[in-house]
């Protein structure tokens, strides 16, 4: 997926241990590779138009566990995503990532408001809210 090199976007940046903050960013491949430490990998695990922008290498690259991603309906944890990420929109009918909205802004911030800590207690995971 692309970005327009002209404008800025209003993004939501989730560092591991800190509270989300918002951050305008210059659109393009080099600002979100910045922020996310490497090449990026986009997801797409809302039901709306956003996408999760992640260092691609992050579990590979032994990089902290940040959040973990929820199932919608059950809230049960199915991935860990490791490392700084950000959220932006995603247009659904071009290629290019877009600026989240004011309500995209207070959602996810309340989504993603509590860092995790992430424990390895006798081969289980465990995840628990600060």
């Amino acid at each position: 997926m692309g970005t327009s090199e002209k404008t800025a976007l209003r993004v939501l940046i989730v560092e591991p241990g800190r509270a989300p903050y918002e951050k305008e960013i210059p659109s393009g491949l080099a600002a979100m590779q910045n922020i996310v430490g490497g090449l990026i990998q986009a997801l797409y695990p809302f039901e709306e138009p956003v996408a999760l922008i992640c260092n691609d290498e992050g579990k590979l690259l032994g990089l902290p566990m940040n959040r973990a991603l929820r199932e919608s309906r059950t809230g049960k944890p199915y991935d860990i995503v490791c490392g700084t990420f950000l959220l932006c929109g995603a247009s659904p009918d071009e290629e290019d990532f877009i600026s989240l909205t004011d309500e995209q802004l207070r959602n996810y911030k309340a989504v993603f408001a509590k860092p995790e800590l992430f424990l390895n207690i006798g081969g289980q995971l465990v995840m628990i809210s600060c």
